[in-house]
């Protein structure tokens, strides 16, 4: 965290600067694994066991919070969660906010009256004095809130294994561990929307490949378009790009596209996390693949429509952007909590769910808030503040 004696230049004011560092935070913990030409199961990230995080779950012991659920116990011990890459950034976001607990008098940080919040208590300390925790000691925050990236196979798998307390996924947990009997100790907590764009090495866009249709993306996934020149473009080879099984944002890709969260495609290679597959298609001058919208500020990455049903989605278009509840690769963006939500996991993911953590952790990351009637309905999944 940037302390008062290291702000950033001129013009860049800390929030940005610090919403800024979190991405960047993103980019670099990322990892990758390449693959052949199948989606076929294995570790994402680079890790030295089946998770890919650098965790183990050889002994599934519940953390003390989970614990402490039943009986509503308010404990001080770190609020750990993990999983989808699409989701971190505003799972990190939320944490560094929390884990600095500005004053109230530093408004730019924390800036409680322009949410009509009246009160006289750092950023952390209020949002976990709603849910009975008491301020931490010499400016600390309550409890501390840590944040690992893997994917969202992951981060459910943990949360339901007592190794998380919030499973950060980008798919639902039903098409994640889709052989389960019963998903009914998941709380799904939604806090955000993503858009999926597809997106091409800017060579391509440049050279003309500015829209494809549905049919045509369907194809291309299972490598019956193989050339540019098939769809408009250079008569170059089309590789394509795509994420490794376990990930949200290929769960969430291949049900929207193909009406199956299973179904089998055919990728050059695969990628843990949102941040590499962005730099892959970066670095490529003839890949295609699908991508969170968190992403799209990659250098060297283009957006280009996508026509579905007749209708034509473009990124910031007014009419049929990507925000719009028609476009057929949105998907909601999911914190889990298992069994009841404890005081802890519900302090936390308040912050995120209010105006305040919508416009300062979902928006800056190039999310959609979450409309009004939705807000309230993950609001009231929340156990009662004291």
């Amino acid at each position: 965290m940037t302390h008062d004696s290291e702000r950033p230049a001129d013009g860049v004011t800390r929030r940005k600067f610090l919403l800024t560092s979190g991405a960047i935070g993103a980019a670099g913990l990322a990892g990758c694994t390449g693959g052949d030409n199948t989606d076929t199961p294995e570790s994402s990230d680079g890790g030295s066991n089946s998770n890919g995080d650098g965790s183990s779950d050889s002994t599934p012991t519940p953390t003390p919070e989970q614990t402490a659920t039943d009986s509503g116990m308010a404990n001080s011990g770190p609020l750990e969660a993990g999983g989808s890459s699409t989701v971190y950034p505003i799972a990190n976001t939320g944490a560094s906010y929390w884990n600095a607990n500005r004053p109230p008098s530093d408004t730019e940080y924390w800036p409680h009256g322009e949410y009509d919040i009246d009160t006289k208590e750092n950023l952390a300390d209020y949002w976990g004095s709603l849910y009975g925790f008491e301020a931490g000691d010499g400016g600390d925050a309550p409890f501390t809130v840590t944040v690992a990236l893997s994917h969202s196979g992951t981060g459910v798998e943990k949360v339901m294994n007592g190794q998380h307390d919030i499973g950060n996924s980008s798919g639902n947990v039903e098409d994640e561990l889709p052989d389960r009997d019963s998903y009914e100790n998941f709380v799904d907590h939604v806090v955000g929307v993503d858009g999926q764009p597809i997106v091409v090495s800017s060579e391509i866009a440049d050279a003309g490949v500015t829209k494809i249709t549905g049919q045509q993306l369907k194809d291309l996934y299972k490598g019956k378009i193989t050339n540019w020149s098939e769809l408009g473009g250079p008569d170059k080879e089309i590789q394509v790009l795509g994420r490794v099984k376990g990930s949200g944002t290929r769960t969430a890709f291949v049900s929207n596209v193909y009406g199956n969260p299973k179904e089998n495609t055919q990728v050059a290679n695969r990628y843990g996390q949102n941040q590499r597959l962005a730099q892959a298609v970066k670095q490529a001058d003839n890949a295609i693949s699908y991508l969170a919208l968190a992403f799209l500020d990659t250098d060297g990455v283009t957006p280009i429509s996508l026509e579905w049903e007749g209708t034509t989605y473009s990124y910031q278009d007014d009419q049929n952007g990507l925000d719009s509840k028609e476009y057929p690769l949105s998907r909601d963006l999911h914190m889990y909590t298992w069994k009841d939500t404890s005081m802890k996991e519900a302090a936390f993911i308040n912050m995120i769910l209010h105006d305040f953590g919508q416009d300062t952790f979902v928006a800056p990351n190039d999310y959609f808030t979450l409309g009004k009637r939705r807000q309230k309905a993950q609001m009231d999944k929340l156990p009662d503040q004291v």
